[in-house]
């Protein structure tokens, strides 16, 4: 059984991810963390799930098992976690969160000391440690050298602060009204705080978390509640954040959901003018719309693109010299500000846009025009590596040169090939996709 995906280790709580599997994975990252410790001090946050609570004792035990101290913060966002624990010198942090999942999920997320998530190596390495009986049993000390831990409640300060120093001060929030749905997640109080101490008129939903309701129809992905709002109080703008706060969805005046395409292409544009947009470039993931790229090359911005999830952004942002990109799903990262995609640290941004521009929300943020692009989602009975399918580049090819762009990929936890095809022309990307379907129903 492989415990890392594509953020982390995730699943349901109590049965993948259960009190012996967390305990034992908390003793093989101490045991990795601990090859370059400096401070034996390992920081661990969580959202409002109500597994959070065995997934933190188990983590707690692990930990200490294997000589750190342990700084247990509470509920927290994910970006608020890789912010402290490089902050105060910590060799690692772990935020206890299954994201946007509901709340029957869980999952656990590793920074290393500087606040950075961790590479595909080094969490090979923890799970090659897991999985090593005797490294595992040989580590686990005694007596004076068994570790500690200890609450503490008052940092939520320090991450406002950092948020708010990021927002520009010569501008102000009053006179501004603004929805925010914070999820019944870990950002139920940070959230409002930060908008309301800039001077926001905030209307804050979704904020009262009981352990179960985190997710349910309601945040990022359900930001319906937040359009209705934003039409009903005649709200500037609307917010609506994941469980754990690092993803950011917004809705216009006329309680229109912005287009997470258009909201990269619209900040990346932002930043180059007022040339704080490092490379004169960003990263967006492949399945990022070429309108995108198409609307960014006429201002010379080059497009880099990455795999699907925000450490593999911020791997390219690194590799390439950059300080802006994200996910089409809300995933922002501003690396100026943020070690990974904050939902509250680019709610201000977009706010400083707007700000600025004078004008509204529908129209600063609405930059260009989408390509007519289809994703489906296809269950298969086996994952066949795609370059030994017979006769696929050759149904491709046509497709390629009439302009089309297509991602083909097996999902990385379901027994699903997922389709993607885009063009300029829609009824050509509806007959190709329609000629995909076809082909690998037979294939697969």
């Amino acid at each position: 059984m492989k415990l890392f995906g594509t953020d982390g280790v995730r699943g349901e709580a109590g049965t993948f991810l259960d009190a012996i599997t967390v305990l034992k994975l908390a003793m093989a990252a101490g045991i990795y963390f601990r090859k370059h410790s400096t401070t034996k001090r390992i920081l661990v946050g969580k959202d409002t799930r109500r597994s959070g609570y065995m997934i933190e004792n188990a983590l707690v035990s692990g930990l200490t098992a294997v000589g750190y101290d342990v700084i247990q913060i509470g509920p927290m966002p994910t970006p608020a976690i890789a912010y402290l624990t490089e902050s105060m010198r910590c060799d690692a942090g772990i935020m206890i969160s299954a994201s946007h999942n509901p709340y029957e999920d869980n999952g656990i997320k590793f920074f290393d000391n500087h606040g950075d998530k961790l590479s595909v190596d080094s969490e090979k390495r923890i799970e090659e440690i897991f999985r090593d009986t005797e490294t595992m049993s040989s580590n686990q000390l005694t007596g004076r050298n068994i570790g500690a831990s200890k609450r503490i409640d008052d940092v939520i300060g320090r991450y406002i602060v950092s948020i708010k120093s990021s927002f520009p001060k010569d501008l102000t929030l009053h006179g501004l009204r603004i929805v925010l749905d914070c999820a019944n997640g870990a950002a139920y109080k940070v959230g409002p705080t930060i908008l309301e101490e800039l001077g926001a008129d905030v209307i804050t939903i979704n904020h009262k978390p009981n352990g179960y309701n985190i997710n349910d129809k309601c945040g990022a992905m359900h930001p319906e509640e937040v359009s209705k709002l934003v039409k009903e109080y005649r709200a500037d703008i609307g917010f609506a954040l994941d469980g754990d706060a690092d993803r950011l969805v917004v809705v216009d005046e006329t309680g229109e959901i912005v287009d997470g395409d258009k909201l990269i292409g619209a900040l990346c544009k932002y930043l180059k003018d007022i040339k704080l947009l490092q490379g004169n470039a960003c990263v967006a993931t492949v399945m990022s719309n070429k309108a995108l790229e198409d609307y960014l090359a006429k201002d010379d911005i080059k497009l880099h693109r990455s795999n699907v999830g925000d450490k593999y952004v911020l791997e390219v942002m690194k590799k390439e010299g950059i300080n802006f990109g994200g996910e089409q799903s809300g995933h922002i990262i501003f690396s100026d500000t943020a070690k990974t995609g904050d939902g509250l640290a680019s709610a201000l941004q977009v706010l400083a846009l707007i700000l600025k521009s004078g004008k509204k929300v529908s129209e600063v943020l609405n930059p260009f025009e989408l390509y007519p692009q289809i994703l489906f989602n296809m269950k298969v009975s086996e994952k066949l590596p795609l370059a030994d399918i017979k006769g696929l580049d050759e149904l491709l090819k046509p497709l390629r040169e009439k302009g089309m762009r297509d991602l083909i990929r097996y999902s990385g936890t379901e027994n699903k090939i997922r389709l993607l095809l885009e063009g300029k022309n829609k009824k050509d990307v509806e007959d190709g996709m329609e000629i995909l379907k076809s082909f690998f129903k037979k294939v697969l």
